[in-house]
């Protein structure tokens, strides 16, 4: 079994991500999107899809990235 890096659960399902060269250990999808999901620089929430991408902020939507001063940003054309 392995321990999760998040809540420290020893599962015996626990599993593993490798994420930019590191390899993590999760007990559960939840704990590896507290871990990994990257935050919105506008709003802070978890991006959990795609995302808007401007250079090197990430954004959870159109919205905000145009919120954030992003020219021609859009969620559906």
């Amino acid at each position: 079994m392995a321990a999760c890096e998040v809540c420290g659960n020893d599962y015996h399902l626990a599993f593993e991500v490798r994420a930019a060269g590191v390899t993590h250990v999760f007990d559960s999808f939840e704990c590896a999107i507290h871990k990994l999901a990257p935050i919105c620089e506008s709003c802070g929430v978890k991006v959990l899809g795609h995302g808007v991408e401007a250079g090197n902020a990430i954004y959870c939507c159109a919205h905000c990235a145009r919120k954030e001063g992003v020219k021609g940003a859009v969620d559906h054309v």
